[in-house]
């Protein structure tokens, strides 16, 4: 794993893919710092993360497209099967390559309150924390960009499925405003989402029975609720994209709070990201 580690690492600030993602994040930085707390005069360092987060739609992309899919694409990814090695270690060490790209701006972040201090007053836990939140939402996001790059074999497909997937999860609770409040409508969105959980489980395990068995046991279930307390469906499905959206947890740091299912859900994120990716690279690797 660490072999892979140090070879990621190197390849990244090899080339510019690394050194593009770190400039990227903290020209923003500066900008949003000197609009907010410099011309403005906000002591609130964590407006500035609030406001950057927006950049991850295109950030993300550029650092995670060729992490597998330009291996795939040269088949040097046969090399990596080669290894005596699992894919388990092989995913951990790419991501945590990738880890150690995103912390940098992270860390160089963690100055800026400082700084801001020599001219006002700053509530450091605050800021601090905010700025946890941030890194752990770009470790989250970075291991759905892993996994959408191991789906593909060209660089720039991986790139613009990982910025859709990215807009998506950022503008969900826009999206999610647009269905009816209604039991119905809300019944009618779950059911299509569960829809579309069958098709990803298709997607990765092949096994048309399993894809099915989630499809009728999703639907089965969100029928069998509502037919039993169809009120409780009203503005249900809003909700739920609510509690599920990584930005919106995010946000509760911006907030001041320290939320520590905020933490545990971002560290879910990781796991079930980089669990698919490994499940991905292992039926590449015997097929």
């Amino acid at each position: 794993m660490i072999a892979v580690y140090k070879k990621e690492l190197r390849t990244s600030f090899t080339g510019m893919a690394a050194y593009v993602f770190i400039a990227f994040v903290l020209v923003f930085a500066g900008i949003y710092t000197m609009l907010y707390n410099l011309s403005n005069g906000y002591p609130n360092f964590e407006y500035v993360l609030q406001s950057m987060s927006i950049i991850f739609l295109i950030a993300i992309p550029i650092l995670t497209m060729r992490s597998i899919a330009e291996e795939r694409r040269q088949y040097t990814d046969q090399l990596l099967y080669a290894l005596p090695l699992g894919m388990t270690r092989i995913v951990l060490g790419k991501y945590l390559a990738i880890l150690t790209v995103v912390a940098v701006p992270s860390l160089l972040m963690g100055c800026y309150p400082l700084l801001l201090s020599q001219y006002g007053e700053v509530s450091f836990a605050t800021a601090w924390g905010a700025l946890a939140g941030f890194f752990l939402l770009s470790a989250a996001l970075a291991a759905i960009g892993l996994l959408i790059s191991a789906l593909t074999e060209n660089q720039a497909v991986a790139a613009g499925l990982c910025f859709v997937v990215m807009m998506l999860l950022y503008f969900m609770n826009n999206l999610a405003s647009f269905v009816s409040d209604t039991a119905a409508a809300s019944l009618a969105a779950l059911m299509l989402a569960v829809l579309v959980l069958a098709v990803l489980a298709r997607m990765f395990t092949r096994s048309t029975p399993l894809a099915g068995l989630v499809a009728a046991v999703g639907c089965g279930g969100l029928l069998a609720c509502y037919l039993v307390a169809a009120e409780r469906f009203e503005g249900l499905f809003d909700r739920v994209m609510e509690s599920l959206s990584v930005f919106e947890r995010f946000y509760t740091f911006i907030d001041g709070v320290f939320d520590l299912t905020g933490v545990l859900y971002f560290l879910s994120i990781i796991a079930v990201a980089l669990f698919l990716t490994v499940q991905t690279m292992e039926k590449r690797r015997w097929s």
